[in-house]
């Protein structure tokens, strides 16, 4: 199966499609090898006509291989399908795909810059230029399994020090050569996913890191892609979870059709959906208490027209709604400028209205209502000064922005993690379970002025550990778990 010409590319060079040569494809494939213990799943989350992962699936064993993929032009897309095992019509960033489900990411991403009125460009986590090609690559990355290969194919001039940043953290054995067709000016990088703290010695790092950006600015050219590969091939690691998720978010009319004749119906079992409606609950083994009855009035279980034992009618109907509550905490820098952060955190609200249908009562025909009092619990709390602070530790550095991750802020909202200690002893430079060298490191990053990372044993539901960074220009301190980087 072969590509298209390389002079027809220039054709498709349309809306950041710029699909791969057929050389550069061939000598790619060549530093990739299967697994020998078990099926693997690869993955190409801007397909286009499907042919690179196809062919990369046929290099590793068609019959040992689920080959996925995502492609947002319906033509290509339609392509796509005839070649691969399933493929979505999407946009990647309306996607729900399981995290770490795939062991080769084969990644052409569309090349430019993003704009405005991009639907990703609010998803895009980043300081420096804010480019196509860095958004797919983070939404992209979680999909790849530790262990797992990655393929890169991108224009030298996106390598810039944020980019390759993010490659030496997440991936070891990284080489990269110049693509066989020099027409996009683009390299082809390869690695294997590691975790952070399995990374080599941060000058073996620091040296990559240096070489990347070399590359990127021009000021070295990479060498070309060999016809032979010379080194150990990246082996592609068996699938090790099963895909759960592999769906796009928003339907086209087109695939609700398809998925309305596949179900045979909105409700192919009515009964499944509506056959507990009109059942009477089951009375309580013992008696409510007052606790109990609040619950079940709140939660709806009792409504309707009730009689007390002293005659009193009530007709009654229990809510309850989630609000927002605003949380706002403070950190300050060495130059005295205080930094403030935003929490929301959902809150349930019960509510219960009683209709007063006693006659013989003064209240007749009243609505009486009964909720928890949110007045003071929503009033924003006042930015505290300096001087009424409570004391803490001087921070050693600026913080910047401070975010986290969406795992974290489930912590946060569900109330089972406080960020604020372990931000506090982050910026007084307590780096928490470091290793020494580790330690070491981030001394010489304050004086530098490189990236700062902590690590803190926590005890947050299933989760024991968070991390903490610090970016090199000081601009953003980034929350999240091990399993968010």
């Amino acid at each position: 199966m072969a590509l298209m010409f390389p002079r027809l590319a220039r054709n498709f060079a349309r809306n950041g499609y710029y699909p791969t040569d057929e050389i550069t494809l061939e000598r790619s494939l060549q530093a990739l090898i299967p697994s020998t213990t078990g099926r693997m799943r690869i993955f190409d989350p801007c397909a286009g006509e499907g042919v690179a992962i196809a062919e990369a699936a046929h290099a590793l064993g068609r019959d040992q291989v689920d080959a996925l993929a995502v492609e947002y032009d319906q033509q290509r897309a339609e392509h796509a399908r005839t070649l691969l095992d399933r493929v979505l019509h999407s946009d990647l960033m309306d996607t729900m795909i399981s995290r770490q489900s795939f062991g080769l990411l084969w990644l052409n991403p569309p090349y430019g810059d993003l704009v405005a009125d991009h639907s990703g460009a609010s998803q895009y986590q980043g300081n420096g230029r804010r480019r196509l090609e860095k958004l797919f690559y983070q939404r992209s990355l979680p999909l790849l399994q530790y262990g797992g290969v990655l393929v890169l194919i991108v224009p030298h001039y996106v390598l810039d020090d944020e980019l390759s940043g993010w490659l030496c953290n997440h991936f070891t054995d990284l080489r990269i050569y110049a693509a066989a067709d020099p027409t996009f000016k683009q390299v082809v990088i390869f690695g294997i996913r590691v975790r952070r703290q399995d990374l080599a010695r941060p000058r073996e790092v620091a040296q990559v890191r240096d070489r990347l950006q070399a590359i990127g600015a021009g000021q070295e050219v990479a060498e070309e892609l060999p016809a032979t590969w010379p080194w150990e091939p990246y082996a592609v690691v068996p699938t090790t979870n099963e895909l759960e998720h592999f769906y796009r978010i928003t339907l086209e009319p087109e695939q609700f059709s398809a998925e309305i004749q596949r179900l045979k119906g909105l409700w192919p079992d009515f009964t499944l959906h509506f056959g507990q409606a009109g059942i009477q609950p089951r009375p309580p083994v013992k008696e409510l208490s007052r606790w109990h009855l609040a619950f079940a009035l709140a939660a709806g279980a009792i409504a309707g027209v009730v009689t007390s034992r002293s005659g009193r009618v009530l007709v009654l109907k229990g809510d309850t709604y989630k609000d927002k509550v605003r949380k706002t905490e403070f950190t300050e820098d060495e130059d005295g400028n205080v930094s403030e952060v935003r929490i929301l955190t959902d809150r349930f609200v019960p509510i219960i209205r009683a209709w007063e249908m006693t006659s013989s009562s003064p209240n007749f025909g009243r609505v009486l209502t009964i909720s928890s009092s949110t007045s003071e619990e929503e009033a924003p709390p006042a930015p505290p000064t300096v001087e009424t602070r409570p004391h803490l530790t001087e921070p050693m550095f600026p913080s910047g922005r401070l975010v986290c991750t969406n795992a974290v802020h489930h912590l946060v909202e569900n109330g089972s993690l406080d960020l604020t200690p372990y931000v506090r002893r982050h910026l007084a430079g307590d780096w928490g379970e470091l290793c020494d060298e580790d330690k070491q490191a981030n001394q010489q990053a304050l004086k530098c002025g490189d990236r700062l990372f902590s690590a803190y044993d926590i005890s947050a539901g299933d989760e024991t550990r968070l991390w903490i960074i610090t970016e090199a220009d000081r601009s953003v301190t980034t929350v999240l778990l091990p399993e968010d980087y």
